[in-house]
């Protein structure tokens, strides 16, 4: 028998299909006034803001769009730009001064990663509410922790005040995420929920959810490999998404998000891709020093081969990325990644060996298939 503490730390959730038309009346339950949506430069996610700013009307005091900036361009008064993936601190410190500049006490992200991840900064420096709408499979919104860059190196804090206090999932969102994005942030949060999985924090509320969240995400995404809008599958994913970032919320991270945070922060990688290279090698590297996970991760997937192979042939199967060499990672770099990520180690069931990693990751940049190094 394990001994294990745990205690709860979820936000109020809403989920549903057309939930964005209840976000006047969660913004109104926070109490808040001011809001500033936090949004991205692109034609859907401003659509997005569009619609929310119309059902907010007067609260909304201003929009921070990411990289319109560079070209003086401001969608409504009060508006400014900016938000970049891994949350450079140069970034949230001039968004912080927009938020201070309207006076805002509430922050409203609506997209992936980015935007929640500048939501989370904001929130925790100012104290304002947080109203997360994801539009991806990510599942940061439902995590305690935020992941800043700081002179290119990412380093992760978790605080309960980083919690959002809402997320508001419309799985109508999702029917415009493209296809490629939606494998890569499925796997993301697949992530989250193998890692949680051998993590030193695992027990037994996060086992079994861990385990539901890898089979849901992994069925929804083969089906929607064939039928992109089958609304099911949709649904299947973003609770997939919501349970994932529950695992991550209540465990300390390990091998997976260390090397995925260095090769986000320090290289400047993209973030779900890199998150879908990783992961089968990370599962390869513990594999032998953690059977029950491996056993555990290989039945949720419905595979006969072992638990790496399996997500491999899933991300084979998707026509996903899955090599560093394709994300612009030089390999020439990959030593100094390894480097970076045996400093201030997260604690991971085989010990982290600057040779052994250095190994995985020039298996990752080749896309080889996944072995124990």
């Amino acid at each position: 028998m394990k001994p294990f503490t745990f205690e709860a730390h979820i936000p109020r959730t809403v989920f549903g299909s057309g939930t964005l038309d209840k976000i006047p009346e969660e913004i109104e339950r926070l109490g808040a006034q001011r809001v500033l949506l936090v949004t991205e430069n692109t034609d859907r996610q401003r659509a997005l803001a569009d619609k929310v700013k119309g059902l907010l009307g007067d609260k909304v005091v201003g929009i921070w769009t990411i990289a319109l900036a560079a070209i003086g361009l401001q969608l409504h008064e009060g508006s400014c730009t900016d938000a970049v993936m891994h949350t450079p601190e140069e970034v949230t410190l001039k968004a912080l001064e927009q938020a201070k500049s309207v006076n805002a006490d509430c922050y409203v992200s609506l997209g992936g990663g980015s935007t929640i991840g500048l939501g989370k900064a904001l929130t925790i420096r100012t104290g304002g509410k947080h109203l997360a709408v994801p539009t991806t499979y990510a599942g940061s919104e439902a995590t305690p922790v935020l992941g800043e860059t700081v002179n290119k190196v990412k380093t992760t804090r978790s605080d309960p005040k980083i919690l959002p206090n809402t997320i508001v999932y419309d799985v109508d969102l999702t029917l415009s995420l493209p296809q490629q994005l939606t494998y890569t942030s499925g796997i993301n949060a697949m992530a989250h929920c193998v890692e949680a999985l051998w993590s030193v924090g695992n027990n037994p509320v996060i086992d079994g959810i861990a385990c539901s969240g890898i089979q849901d995400l992994a069925s929804a995404l083969r089906k929607l490999k064939d039928t992109p809008n089958d609304m099911d599958a949709r649904g299947k994913a973003t609770s997939g998404a919501f349970v994932a970032g529950v695992c991550l919320a209540h465990v300390p991270m390990a091998i997976h998000h260390k090397l995925c945070h260095t090769l986000g922060g320090s290289f400047g990688l993209p973030h779900s891709e890199t998150h879908t290279v990783i992961l089968p090698h990370a599962i390869a590297y513990n594999a032998k020093a953690a059977p029950e996970a491996m056993e555990k991760i290989k039945r949720a997937l419905g595979t006969d081969k072992d638990a790496a192979t399996g997500v491999y042939d899933l991300e084979k199967e998707l026509g996903t990325v899955t090599s560093l060499k394709e994300l612009g990672m030089k390999k020439e770099d990959l030593e100094k990644a390894a480097e970076i990520a045996c400093k201030a180690q997260y604690p991971n069931p085989e010990p982290l060996e600057k040779g052994k990693l250095l190994q995985l990751l020039e298996n990752a940049w080749e896309g080889k298939p996944p072995q124990s190094v």
